[in-house]
Protein backbone atom coordinates (compact mmCIF):
# COMPACT_ATOMS: atom_id res chain seq x y z
CA UNK A 1 0.00 0.00 0.00
CA UNK A 2 1.44 3.40 -0.95
CA UNK A 3 2.34 5.94 1.67
CA UNK A 4 -0.61 7.88 3.00
CA UNK A 5 -0.84 11.45 1.68
CA UNK A 6 -1.62 14.23 4.11
CA UNK A 7 -4.38 16.00 2.16
CA UNK A 8 -4.54 18.85 4.68
CA UNK A 9 -1.13 20.08 3.55
CA UNK A 10 -2.07 20.36 -0.13
CA UNK A 11 -3.46 23.52 -1.65
CA UNK A 12 -6.49 23.52 -3.99
CA UNK A 13 -4.45 23.21 -7.19
CA UNK A 14 -2.51 20.25 -5.79
CA UNK A 15 -5.74 18.57 -4.66
CA UNK A 16 -7.30 19.02 -8.10
CA UNK A 17 -4.17 17.62 -9.79
CA UNK A 18 -4.21 14.68 -7.38
CA UNK A 19 -7.87 14.09 -8.23
CA UNK A 20 -7.05 14.07 -11.97
CA UNK A 21 -4.10 11.74 -11.40
CA UNK A 22 -6.24 9.32 -9.37
CA UNK A 23 -9.02 9.33 -11.99
CA UNK A 24 -6.46 8.62 -14.72
CA UNK A 25 -4.88 5.81 -12.66
CA UNK A 26 -8.32 4.24 -12.09
CA UNK A 27 -9.13 4.41 -15.83
CA UNK A 28 -5.79 2.79 -16.71
CA UNK A 29 -6.30 0.08 -14.10
CA UNK A 30 -9.79 -0.71 -15.40
CA UNK A 31 -8.56 -0.77 -19.01
CA UNK A 32 -5.76 -3.17 -18.06
CA UNK A 33 -8.20 -5.50 -16.26
CA UNK A 34 -10.64 -5.34 -19.21
CA UNK A 35 -7.84 -6.22 -21.66
CA UNK A 36 -6.72 -9.11 -19.44
CA UNK A 37 -10.28 -10.44 -19.27
CA UNK A 38 -10.70 -10.11 -23.04
CA UNK A 39 -7.42 -11.96 -23.65
CA UNK A 40 -8.56 -14.77 -21.35
CA UNK A 41 -11.92 -15.00 -23.13
CA UNK A 42 -10.24 -15.03 -26.54
CA UNK A 43 -7.85 -17.79 -25.43
CA UNK A 44 -10.71 -19.92 -24.12
CA UNK A 45 -12.74 -19.43 -27.29
CA UNK A 46 -9.69 -20.31 -29.41
CA UNK A 47 -9.16 -23.52 -27.41
CA UNK A 48 -12.67 -24.54 -28.46
CA UNK A 49 -12.11 -23.56 -32.10
CA UNK A 50 -14.09 -20.32 -32.13
CA UNK A 51 -13.50 -16.61 -32.15
CA UNK A 52 -15.20 -14.31 -29.66
CA UNK A 53 -17.09 -12.69 -32.54
CA UNK A 54 -18.49 -16.07 -33.61
CA UNK A 55 -19.71 -16.81 -30.11
CA UNK A 56 -21.25 -13.41 -29.46
CA UNK A 57 -22.72 -12.76 -32.88
CA UNK A 58 -20.22 -9.99 -33.49
CA UNK A 59 -19.23 -11.38 -36.88
CA UNK A 60 -22.81 -11.11 -38.14
CA UNK A 61 -23.23 -7.65 -36.70
CA UNK A 62 -20.10 -6.41 -38.47
CA UNK A 63 -21.35 -7.62 -41.83
CA UNK A 64 -24.34 -5.34 -41.61
CA UNK A 65 -27.53 -5.82 -43.51
CA UNK A 66 -27.25 -7.73 -46.74
CA UNK A 67 -29.07 -6.11 -49.64
CA UNK A 68 -32.17 -7.92 -50.79
CA UNK A 69 -32.05 -9.47 -54.24
CA UNK A 70 -33.89 -7.47 -56.90
CA UNK A 71 -37.43 -8.56 -57.64
CA UNK A 72 -38.32 -5.94 -60.28
CA UNK A 73 -36.32 -4.48 -63.16
CA UNK A 74 -36.88 -1.66 -65.62
CA UNK A 75 -37.89 -3.23 -68.98
CA UNK A 76 -35.62 -1.00 -71.08
CA UNK A 77 -32.73 -0.61 -68.62
CA UNK A 78 -32.21 -3.85 -66.63
CA UNK A 79 -29.57 -2.18 -64.46
CA UNK A 80 -32.42 -0.29 -62.73
CA UNK A 81 -33.78 -2.73 -60.17
CA UNK A 82 -35.92 -2.71 -57.04
CA UNK A 83 -36.30 -5.32 -54.30
CA UNK A 84 -39.97 -4.58 -53.76
CA UNK A 85 -39.32 -3.13 -50.32
CA UNK A 86 -39.05 0.46 -49.29
CA UNK A 87 -40.00 3.44 -51.37
CA UNK A 88 -40.92 2.73 -54.98
CA UNK A 89 -38.45 4.11 -57.50
CA UNK A 90 -39.67 6.80 -59.88
CA UNK A 91 -39.70 4.45 -62.88
CA UNK A 92 -42.06 2.05 -61.03
CA UNK A 93 -44.36 4.90 -60.01
CA UNK A 94 -44.47 6.25 -63.57
CA UNK A 95 -45.27 2.80 -64.95
CA UNK A 96 -48.06 2.22 -62.45
CA UNK A 97 -49.54 5.64 -63.25
CA UNK A 98 -49.51 4.77 -66.95
CA UNK A 99 -51.56 1.63 -66.35
CA UNK A 100 -48.88 -1.05 -65.95
CA UNK A 101 -48.87 -3.47 -63.02
CA UNK A 102 -45.95 -4.61 -60.86
CA UNK A 103 -46.15 -7.96 -62.65
CA UNK A 104 -44.94 -6.21 -65.79
CA UNK A 105 -41.65 -5.45 -64.03
CA UNK A 106 -41.08 -8.85 -62.36
CA UNK A 107 -37.70 -10.40 -63.02
CA UNK A 108 -38.25 -13.85 -64.52
CA UNK A 109 -36.09 -16.58 -63.06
Amino acid sequence: MPAKINLDKLDLDELKQLQKDVAKAIDQYEAKRRNEALAAIEATAKEHGFSVAELTGGAAAKKGKQPLPPKYAHPENPSLTWSGRGRQPAWIKEGLESGKSLDDYLISK
